[in-house]
């Protein structure tokens, strides 16, 4: 029961992600945004609908029990949706699912991305690894880390590629090494 209402609440959070991301992609393309890495996008969207799937069916088909750790993991799972959510607010209408750069526009550089590059990226990965050890399904865990990295592998050079080529990126991010050098 509570894995239900734990994957309820997290799909529900997903769907008001969702619309969010319309939303700030119809400003942002209205603003005369470009978008990249559309030919990845339903890839990752296969990825996370299966992560879903697999998460429900690893744990109901073979019955798997919340983990003895429990408290940790939900304690870890849910300061991930606070930095997730922080994430969100800091991006404000910059916030996507989608590769949305919009040229000329200045690189956020606060909340969480003052201190990382794609904070978002990292939060993923954690849910991706938390949920699944929430209720012991370690086929989930393992193989969706694995497919989440090797996403991440094609996404993460996408996004900055365009960010450079249209933004103060690389000033922003040069200026931040040559600062940590002094």
């Amino acid at each position: 029961m509570l894995f239900l209402f734990i994957i309820a609440m997290v799909c529900v959070q997903r769907l008001i992600e969702l619309w969010i991301a319309k939303r700030n992609e119809k400003w942002m393309l209205d603003k005369g945004a470009v978008e990249a890495g559309s030919s990845h996008y339903p890839f990752m969207i296969a990825l996370h609908a299966s992560f879903f799937l697999s998460l429900l069916v690893e744990v109901i088909l073979f019955d798997r029990a919340i983990s003895p750790s429990w408290q940790s993991l939900i304690t870890l799972f849910l300061l991930t949706q606070a930095a997730r959510i922080w994430c969100l607010l800091s991006l404000g209408r910059f916030w996507n699912t989608k590769i949305l750069v919009l040229p000329r526009a200045e690189v956020v550089k606060k909340g969480p991305y003052k201190f990382i590059r794609h904070p978002n990226y990292l939060i993923v990965t954690m849910e991706i690894l938390l949920l699944p050890l929430l209720f012991q399904a370690y086929f989930t865990a393992i193989v969706f880390s694995l497919l989440n990295v090797a996403m991440l592998s094609v996404r993460i050079p996408e996004e900055e590629k365009a960010l450079m080529k249209v933004t103060n990126y690389n000033e922003i991010f040069l200026h931040a090494k040559k600062d940590s050098r002094i």
